[in-house]
């Protein structure tokens, strides 16, 4: 430990160490905050909204908390092993997806608290969205004089 005999005074000390504890504070916080993810899409959100509601309805891999299809969002819990910070603490938050009508098309936000070496909650989403997009669109009957 640094004293005032090791050459730094107790005012330094004391300053250098709160300085570090509400640097390590501050970014606690806004790691709990979760990042926004955003992806734009050349479909239309009323389009992309099934695929959304698809990727969230499978139990495999998430837990619905709530939808609101007026307003194309969801909060929803992603299911893995729960993510620990660097004290130990449980880091798991509810993610949040939010369709936004951009021109002609559509960009998806996706709010996630965690990503880590193991997994990427925002790009497994994004991935299985267009995943999903793809079906929904294979799927889609041609019209009429059109191969």
């Amino acid at each position: 430990m640094l004293l005032a005999s090791d050459g730094v005074s107790k005012e330094t000390f004391m300053f250098k160490s709160r300085f570090l504890a509400l640097a390590l504070l501050l970014l606690s916080a806004l790691a709990a905050l979760g990042a926004s993810h955003e992806t734009n899409y050349s479909n239309s959100c009323s389009e992309l909204w099934p695929a959304v509601k698809d990727v969230i309805s499978n139990p495999k891999n998430y837990k619905i908390v709530s939808t609101d299809d007026a307003k194309w969002t969801a909060f929803y819990d992603v299911k893995h092993k729960e993510h620990l910070s660097i004290s130990g603490a449980v880091a798991q938050k509810t993610n949040q997806v939010t369709l936004v009508t951009q021109g002609t098309g559509c960009q998806m936000q996706v709010v996630s608290s965690f990503s880590g070496l193991s997994h990427d909650d925002q790009g497994d989403f994004v991935k299985r969205v267009e995943e999903a997009l793809a079906k929904q669109t294979a799927a889609k009957p041609s019209e009429p004089g059109k191969l």
